[in-house]
């Protein structure tokens, strides 16, 4: 069996799956035959986990498009790409600073990269880790909290079963799609999303496309923390 052909096996069981275990998300599924749950991921740059954890640290607090100006000024910095933890470090905070990091998500992505750098932390073994590890690990680092680490598991890793409750985005897609009079709390989100278990992923998946199918920005960029 070739891995396209597993693929497909395992969409149609999830769907199936979400389709019997939430009526909001039967909706969703038989409004888009073929839609493709990681197509959204062909509109960002390539990421291996420390990219990922930049982009998700970049995009605390801000909006789709400030994070995105400030993701296109470190790619101009370091060449046309996201930098490895190595290209981090090599460059002055200051120049850092000029791309509109603030001082504090510098501190940050310089602790992650020095980990990297000097082996207390490896990213074949934080890959191979389960959620849960690879959470307690890198929620060690200052200003990395847990929904940073959930947006890297999705783009990186492309775990599973990983619900995103700190991103705003995602707590409008479920108002709009679950009729809600209020924007949900990230406890309201976790409580609809424990019906989507073990298929937070692909449930997240098609209320992004729901919500931004109409748009060109991405969706994933947690505000939490």
């Amino acid at each position: 069996m070739t891995e396209d052909s597993s693929r497909a096996i395992w969409l149609q069981q999830a769907r199936s799956y979400l389709r019997n275990a939430d009526p909001v998300l039967t909706r969703l599924i038989d409004d888009r035959p073929a839609f493709d749950p990681r197509a959204w991921l062909a509109q960002l740059p390539p990421m291996d986990l420390y990219a990922a954890l930049l982009f998700q640290v970049v995009g605390q607090q801000l909006s789709v498009p400030s994070t995105r100006r400030i993701l296109a000024r470190i790619e101009a910095l370091f060449g046309g790409h996201l930098p490895s933890a190595t290209e981090l470090l090599g460059v002055d905070p200051g120049k850092l600073r000029e791309t509109g990091l603030s001082w504090r998500k510098i501190s940050t992505l310089r602790d992650l990269a020095e980990r990297l750098s000097d082996g207390r932390l490896n990213t074949e073994v934080l890959s191979s880790l389960p959620d849960d590890e690879l959470m307690a690990e890198l929620t060690a680092i200052s200003g990395i909290g847990p929904w940073t680490v959930q947006g890297a598991l999705l783009i990186a890793l492309q775990r599973e079963d990983v619900v995103l409750p700190g991103d705003l985005a995602l707590r409008k897609a479920v108002q709009v799609a679950y009729q809600l009079d209020h924007l949900p709390t990230q406890q309201e989100v976790l409580a609809i999303a424990e019906r989507w278990r073990p298929y937070r992923s692909l449930a997240t998946s098609y209320l992004f496309s729901a919500a931004f199918e109409s748009t060109e920005a991405p969706p994933v960029a947690p505000q939490e923390r």
